[in-house]
């Protein structure tokens, strides 16, 4: 007998779904274009439309005073720090400006 055991695999279990040809086509390509299995792109995609879905609809129960700091939070405006600085100057990929220049030219 050696002395490490291998790992348990997590099981997994099967998902069936019906899918309509170009559907599957549109997906496959998907898939690897960002280098991904069918199965590991759906698997991803329907993962983060799951915890979407569920975060949209949790429910948080605050009292006056904690939600009021939580209110004063979401007001404030965000403290400058290098990773924000950098972000604000760096030039928008859609647009060919960037966010301080733009407000140069006004």
């Amino acid at each position: 007998m050696s002395a490490t055991t291998p790992k348990a695999r997590p099981q997994r279990e099967t998902l069936n779904i019906r899918i309509k040809p170009g559907e599957r086509g549109l997906i496959d390509r998907a898939a690897a274009l960002t280098g991904k299995t069918r199965t590991d792109f759906v698997l991803d995609a329907t993962r983060r439309a799951a915890v979407d879905a569920l975060t949209d609809r949790t429910l948080y129960a605050l009292d006056a005073e904690t939600f009021a700091r939580f209110k004063s939070a979401l007001d404030a405006p965000p403290k400058p720090n290098d990773k924000l600085i950098r972000t604000m100057q760096a030039q928008a990929p859609w647009s060919g400006t960037s966010p301080a220049s733009k407000d140069s030219e006004r």
